[in-house]
């Protein structure tokens, strides 16, 4: 038979094609499940059937404030009930969901809204004073909703009404704007890049559905999770867990504040056997006293990643009794398809041993099709030596369509056929990859991702600094810090760690500000350029000070 008869009446058609999109695990979970609770908020409780309602309530609602598909709705919130269902009732109304961190100082905000063309915003009253800041920076201001969480601060309404009000005049009947092309953007999520502005990374609902099953089979989560947002929703759609859970049929656990308390209460009280975390969430599970450390009452699972984790601390976390796995991933790839796939040899072991192999970023999951760690320019895999460095390249279709407004950049990503990730790292006999340094200078404290950029440029506006480079300072609680070195033009009055610091609390989110300040002569090249590699040997050392100077 030849390949022209397969052509012949095998198109497709509405019985045999539908667009992927996530989106559609709502209406599944909630018909056949409608009564089982599927948010969880402190007191607060909801089933699926009304997490349903809400969510096509506040389609139709947007719509009716005319929304447009392909316009960009924004959220800023904790991890709430409401930041939940606007991940399912902004894309249905046809518009790009746009999560933004709500660690951000208001100039980043301001960035996102104008970048994004933001038409309307929904924020949480307790970052109201922080959206009126950042909507004086936006000379066409989008539409605000006020969201009056149960769990939230008292705040002034900055809004021209409130969330509650908004999905009122809204139709549960609505029939939803569905994609008519997979390859559509269905989110809009902001990362920092190698300078000061955050790039626009858009994914579709084809890459996000996939990620969602990614997340579902490499984890291989149960039938009816409860599992605890302590990953901020807004870090790449909550890596896809916002939608993997849900088609799971699972529960959603909000939690507004993240603390290890707060998190063994959870565990406790609310049935809460899986959840994420960044190894600053895991150093402080680590780090409670004994005396406050219940007895895991069930098996609990946590994902973890971000900056890589310290193996002390998954050795720690491990004892406890969590079942800890270590992935690996970027916003750009909308989740973790990189996974450090537990062997079974592998539980004979010491504790230790066990922890230093966590700690590897591991292998691609089979929804990912293809990872290397090679040559940025050829393209050539490095040897399986745990030696030779190379940058990772991951290959698949949950990688994000592009930047937004951005195609020499998208390009550059793009270059060879592989996206490329700017991490650097090692591959092991084994096959398992690990990172070793990054060729961006992008600072990952706690999961968040810090431009060091950004920083200097504040650095540089501070009288007195001729010149400035901040690096990484390894932080057993952060992962990561910003290290900043500072040399002082010669006639400049003397500035002291704490007056660097200040300046920059002024002017930056707290977490991106840095930690230690080192005064001396830079080391630069014969051109004149920083070494900005010496200076990372130099913040993990404790005298630092002595060594520049000297």
């Amino acid at each position: 038979m030849s390949a022209q008869a397969y052509s012949l009446g095998l198109d497709k058609n509405a019985a045999n094609y539908v667009p992927l999109t996530p989106l559609r695990f709502l209406d599944r979970t909630a018909d056949v499940y409608p009564h089982r609770t599927a948010i969880i908020h402190g007191a607060f409780r909801q089933t699926w059937a009304e997490t349903r309602d809400r969510c096509y309530r506040l389609a139709s609602a947007l719509v009716k404030q005319g929304i447009q598909p392909g316009d960009t709705v924004s959220i800023i919130a904790p991890n709430t009930p409401a930041m939940l269902e606007a991940h399912f009732g902004v894309p249905l109304s046809g518009a790009v969901l746009n999560a933004i961190n709500c660690r951000l100082d208001a100039d980043g905000i301001a960035f996102i809204l104008r970048h994004g063309e933001c038409r309307l915003l929904m924020v949480d009253r307790e970052f109201a004073p922080l959206a009126k800041k950042a909507l004086q920076g936006v000379a066409n201001p989008p539409r605000v909703i006020d969201i009056n969480d149960s769990e939230a601060p008292a705040a002034p309404a900055i809004g021209e009404t409130d969330y509650e009000s908004l999905l009122a005049g809204g139709d549960p009947a609505f029939p939803g704007c569905w994609p008519t092309d997979e390859w559509t953007p269905i989110a809009l999520n902001y990362t920092s890049g190698t300078t000061g502005d955050p790039k626009g990374v858009v994914p579709s609902h084809r890459g996000t559905y996939l990620m969602s099953l990614l997340q579902m089979t490499d984890w291989a989560l149960p039938r009816a999770p409860v599992y605890l947002w302590t990953l901020p929703m807004f870090h790449a759609n909550g890596w896809c867990f916002t939608w993997a859970i849900t088609a799971a049929a699972g529960t959603h656990v909000c939690l507004r504040k993240v603390t290890a308390a707060n998190v063994f209460t959870a565990i406790a009280e609310q049935g809460v056997d899986h959840f994420c975390a960044a190894p600053i969430v895991m150093a402080g599970i680590a780090s409670t006293p004994e005396t406050d450390r219940p007895s895991l009452p069930r098996r609990v699972r946590v994902l973890t990643a971000g900056s890589p984790p310290p193996a002390a601390v998954l050795e720690a976390v491990s004892a406890m009794g969590f079942e800890v796995d270590h992935v690996f991933g970027i916003t750009e790839i909308s989740g973790t398809p990189v996974s450090c796939a537990w062997q079974p040899e592998w539980n004979e072991l010491s504790p230790n041993q066990q922890g230093r192999l966590k700690a590897r970023q591991g292998v691609r999951a089979a929804v990912l099709e293809d990872l290397q760690v090679a040559n940025s320019e050829t393209l050539e895999s490095v040897p399986r030596d745990g030696v030779a460095t190379g940058e990772i390249l991951v290959r698949g279709n949950t990688v994000m369509m592009g930047y937004l407004k951005n195609p020499a950049t998208t390009a550059k990503a793009f270059a060879g056929g592989w996206f490329h990730t700017g991490d650097v790292a090692v591959v092991h006999p084994d096959g398992y990859m690990q990172i070793t340094d990054r060729t961006k200078d992008i600072i990952i404290s706690g999961g968040e991702n810090i431009s060091s950029v950004e920083v200097e440029g504040v650095l540089y506006q501070l009288a007195g600094v001729m010149n400035a480079a901040v690096v990484a300072q390894p932080d057993d609680n952060w992962g990561e810090v910003p290290c900043a070195f500072v040399e002082l033009k010669p006639d400049a009055t003397l500035l002291t760690e704490a007056d660097v610091i200040s300046f920059c609390r002024e002017r930056l989110a707290h977490f991106k500000c840095p930690r230690r300040v080192v005064f001396g002569d830079l080391p630069k090249t014969a051109t004149g350029k920083i070494q900005k590699f010496r200076l990372r040997e130099l913040a993990g050392s404790r005298d630092a000070i002595t060594k520049l100077a000297g």
